[in-house]
């Protein structure tokens, strides 16, 4: 009796909506739902533990799913909820944004001044075992739950990184965490943003940003640096929100989906709020999705200037589908598309300039020479030091750094070119 109503309830999910006919080309179909219904009953007579049908039906759900894709998934009605919280800013956990390779989870990056990123986890780091307890075979919601727990409590990662000789034990201890997703700062009269993630308050936060950089340097402000490293995305509409601050017109990006109706485009609406100023975007491997949207269509626009290395490549759209009663289903419906019809898809953002991430250290001082050294040499002119000096973190960050130098480089350009009349 329970496979019967089964097999009926499956069979109806596949009658074409308003005929009430099942498709005649379907019967391969039923032959593999018989299979199904045959398995389950089989589980549920013989398994050497007891489970109950809705463990049963959920696991085949996940199953279906995570198969697809890595972006794929059932969310519990209690992952559901985390989900809406974490969009919102604030949740609880480590700090890292993940996907599944091979069977380990692989992190896309971690999150600004989270547990993760101040015990070291870094951006393409593979997880093999959580406390003692090997990923392999876990999905990928398996492996997240696991990684959630109390605040304050402990949770032993073993890490594979590339470059280390042998698997590393970092020690991350779980804490809520609460996303700012937009810091700024002025270095060297260029304006510094740094974007963590696309959450609801991303374009209200840049938006803030520019407006104080503009209101403390006026028309002595060089350019704009907006840092999208690290950053594994967030909200559709935010990273269009985000490209828009800077376009003034034309298509930000589009959407793809099987059916050839689907397609959606999104423009810019009139209005660069960054005035022209010079832009200059920062990525690297961690940089995903919504990240990669922003930098695509910047760089296609010819509104910034690319700069880092080549971006994670994930350009596949995932539509939250609620289950009334029952949590949600995260499906892959489209893919992302840059504004010249490039499919970020497993390719990502190619930079405009190629600049590797390096750590800037200082030269010995005692083995350094220079002209006050020699013996006998003149005195300088006694002046005041220069205001615009440069942040520990920028002086300590090589990308950081050479972007600096190429939007003065600009406004040097700019200020010795003649101007008309």
């Amino acid at each position: 009796m329970k496979k019967a109503f089964l097999l009926t309830v499956l069979v109806l999910a596949l009658m074409s909506p308003g005929t009430g006919q099942v498709d005649a080309a379907s019967s391969e179909t039923y032959r593999q739902l018989n299979l199904f219904g045959d398995v389950f009953e089989r589980v549920r007579a013989e398994y050497v533990e007891d489970v109950t049908d809705e463990e049963l039906i959920e696991a085949a759900i996940r199953g279906m799913l995570t198969s697809l894709d890595p972006h794929s998934s059932y969310l519990s009605p209690e992952n559901f909820d985390e989900m809406q919280v974490q969009t919102r800013g604030e949740f609880g956990g480590l700090g890292i944004e993940v996907t599944m390779e091979e069977g380990f989870v692989k992190v896309v990056s971690p999150i600004d001044d989270t547990p993760a990123d101040r015990a070291g986890i870094m951006a393409g780091d593979y997880i093999t075992h959580l406390d003692g307890e090997g990923v392999l075979g876990l999905t990928l919601g398996d492996a997240v739950e696991k990684m959630r727990g109390p605040v304050n409590t402990d949770i032993v990662l073993t890490v594979v990184r590339e470059g280390a000789d042998e698997p590393l034990e970092i020690t991350v201890t779980r804490d809520i965490i609460t996303i700012k997703s937009v810091r700024w700062s002025i270095e060297d009269k260029v304006g510094y943003v740094r974007l963590s993630s696309f959450t609801e308050n991303s374009e209200d936060g840049l938006i803030e940003a520019l407006e104080a950089m503009d209101a403390e340097l006026g028309d002595e402000l060089q350019g704009i640096v907006l840092d999208l490293r690290n950053n594994p995305g967030g909200l559709l509409d935010q990273a269009i929100a985000v490209s828009d601050v800077f376009l003034d017109k034309g298509e930000i990006v589009s959407t793809r989906g099987r059916r050839e109706d689907s397609t959606q485009r999104f423009n810019a609406r009139p209005g660069d709020l960054a005035h022209g100023l010079p832009v200059v975007v920062l990525i690297n491997s961690g940089s995903a999705s919504a990240s990669e949207i922003v930098a695509g269509a910047l760089q296609d626009h010819q509104r910034a200037i690319i700069m880092g290395t080549q971006s994670f490549g994930k350009g596949s759209v995932q539509t939250i589908i609620p289950l009334p009663g029952h949590g949600a289903m995260r499906l892959t419906t489209a893919r992302y598309y840059t504004p010249s019809g490039v499919s970020i898809q497993a390719t990502g953002i190619s930079p405009d300039i190629i600049v590797e991430a390096a750590l800037i250290e200082a030269e010995d001082e005692d083995a350094m020479t220079s002209e006050a050294d020699l013996r006998n040499s003149l005195g300088g002119d006694e002046h005041e030091e220069s205001e615009a000096t440069r942040s520990e973190e920028a002086l300590a960050d090589y990308q950081l750094g050479r972007a600096l130098d190429l939007l003065q480089g600009l406004a040097l350009i700019s200020a010795m070119a003649p101007s008309d009349g």
